[in-house]
């Protein structure tokens, strides 16, 4: 009798720490800015109360140290949910295998009529591979009443942007912030000039590795992004800031636009209400239909996942469109659900215009293509920016790097 129990005891054992396991959901999230932190804080008492026999443990990292971090987890101890990004950042981990196939959660929750302006960005191989929670436009933030008090008209086109900035820059004004410390503020630069001059097609296919970053039309991109940089309309020293750094100077005054996504809306002071304003990214060739960048954030659950079953739960839970609203309403950005409400808000019904009318979207420059693609480009972006003289070395560095990636 003693043999058995001795031999029912580490079974018994093993049974009780998965049935603990089973009731324990780990979720592994990046949203620690503090819209999304306190946004997240309600979207997880809400599910918590909801599934009470759940055991939800929250994790929450920056978004830097996310990026890294993940890609370690992922192959060896990941946790059931994890946040990240549609486009080609989800499909490398798809490629991977390390991302679960949801695709029967699209099909029960007939989300594909519910959510279909990200569709395309969620599918690969006609498979889901997540869940979208929120997109957002990206765009140029500025300061309204300096362009008031110095006669300045919002900038429609690539002229008026220049002229724009030569206006603000005598007058002690930098024209434009940015934060390229972790390099990724400078690709949007590179998305919107490449977007507005060779239009989203050809942009596409040099994300996808098709075309060659020593094609006319991408020293073309540089030799209009020049225009702005040797005048010095870019803030002093943007490398040695990130994007929350920089946010001050324009803040403050000393800095009036802003080309950044609508995350940056909730930080703005409230000492700046009204103040602030926002515009497309202005036209440089009229011929070239008008795309956007748009973002769209994501949960998925990992391969190697211990608890699926309160995973897809929680998916389920996010798809909803009253879940939707609550954390969209925080983050001032849009919900993909049609039946989710967006808030009444001067930037997001700008986003909601200019996503609506837009011929066609882009997720961003590290979303759409390859990692080391993405990190190899934006790093050559922000050398251009501090020492645009170098632009033939840092495009064949970049060529280098894509015939090897897309090889």
């Amino acid at each position: 009798m003693k043999r058995i129990k001795s031999l029912l005891t580490p079974l018994l054992l093993a049974t009780s720490i998965a049935t603990a396991q089973a009731g324990t959901l780990i979720i592994n999230s990046d949203q620690a800015d503090p819209a999304p932190k306190a946004a997240f804080k309600q979207i997880i008492e809400k599910f918590k109360a909801e599934n009470p026999d759940i055991d939800v443990k929250y994790n929450l990292y920056d978004k830097e140290g996310y990026k890294t971090a993940i890609r370690n987890w992922l192959s060896t101890s990941p946790p059931d949910v994890a946040f990240w990004y549609a486009g080609n950042r989800m499909k490398t981990f798809v490629d991977r295998g390390l991302f679960d196939d949801v695709s029967d959660l699209w099909d029960d929750l007939d989300l594909k009529k519910v959510m279909p302006s990200t569709v395309s960005a969620m599918t690969i191989d006609d498979k889901q591979w997540g869940l979208p929670y929120t997109y957002y436009q990206v765009g140029i933030y500025y300061r309204r009443d300096l362009f008031e008090k110095h006669g300045i008209a919002e900038p429609k086109t690539w002229q008026d942007l220049l002229d724009a900035s030569a206006k603000l820059k005598a007058n002690n004004i930098a024209p434009i912030a940015i934060g390229t410390k972790y390099l990724w503020p400078a690709a949007a630069w590179f998305d919107y000039i490449n977007l507005r001059l060779n239009g989203l097609e050809f942009h596409m296919d040099l994300m996808e590795g098709r075309a060659s970053y020593m094609d006319d039309r991408v020293r073309n991109v540089f030799k209009y992004w020049r225009e702005l940089i040797d005048p010095g309309y870019f803030l002093e020293n943007h490398p040695s800031y990130s994007w929350q750094e920089a946010q001050p100077f324009l803040y403050n005054g000393n800095a009036a636009m802003y080309l950044i996504g609508n995350y940056i809306a909730p930080n703005f002071p409230k000492e700046l209400d009204g103040k602030m304003g926002f515009f497309q990214f202005p036209i440089i060739d009229p011929n070239v239909p008008i795309a956007e960048d748009a973002p769209t954030d994501t949960i998925h659950i990992p391969a190697k996942a211990n608890n699926k079953e309160d995973a897809r739960k929680f998916l389920k839970f996010m798809a909803r469109a009253d879940n939707q609203t609550l954390v969209n309403e925080a983050l001032l950005q849009i919900p993909p659900h049609v039946n989710a409400s967006a808030v009444d808000n001067y930037f997001l019904n700008k986003g909601v215009e200019v996503l609506n009318n837009a011929s066609g979207t882009a997720q961003f420059y590290d979303r759409d293509t390859d990692p080391n693609m993405a990190k190899e480009g934006m790093k050559g972006f922000q050398e251009f920016m501090v020492k645009p003289d170098r632009l033939e070395t840092i495009l064949k560095r970049i060529e280098r790097v894509r015939k090897r990636t897309f090889k």
